[in-house]
C-alpha cells in the first residue's frame, strides 16, 4: 500500500475542524488510501493529474469520484466531509510550497484533489 500523502500537521489541524474524532481520522485517511492506490490507473487515465511528485500524485476529480469511493469504503457523509478536508487542505500546502497557490486555489472552485501516495 501506498503511503499516507497527508502531513501529521495536516492531520491535526483537519482533525480540529472535523466532525470526527481525532483518532478515527486517520484509520479513515487509511482506508481511502488503499481504495486510491487500487485506483491509481483510472486515475491517471480519467482524471487530471495537477502535481506528482516522490511522495504523491494530486488528481483533479468531479464530485461523484467521491461519492463512489466513499460508498467503496463506508464512509458516512461526516467522514467524507473530513477526508476531502485533509486533501483539500493537503493540496493547498503543496501549492504554497511549489509557488503554485493561485493556480491550486481556483482549481479547488471547479474540481477536487485527491492525493495518492507512493510507495
Amino acid at each position: 500500500m501506498a503511503d499516507d500523502p497527508i502531513d501529521g500537521q495536516i492531520l491535526l489541524l483537519t482533525a480540529a475542524k472535523a466532525s470526527v474524532p481525532p483518532i478515527r481520522l486517520p484509520d479513515l485517511l487509511e482506508r481511502v488510501q488503499a481504495t486510491a492506490e487500487s485506483n491509481r490507473d483510472r486515475y491517471r487515465q480519467a482524471y487530471e493529474r495537477i502535481h506528482d511528485d516522490e511522495d504523491l500524485e494530486a488528481f483533479l476529480v468531479a464530485d461523484d469520484q467521491w461519492d463512489e469511493l466513499a460508498a467503496d469504503v463506508g464512509l458516512s457523509d461526516r467522514e467524507l466531509s473530513a477526508v476531502r478536508r485533509a486533501h483539500e487542505a493537503q493540496f493547498r500546502r503543496i501549492g504554497r510550497r511549489t509557488d503554485r497557490e493561485t493556480e491550486f486555489e481556483r482549481t479547488l472552485e471547479i474540481r477536487s484533489p485527491l492525493l495518492v501516495g507512493r510507495d
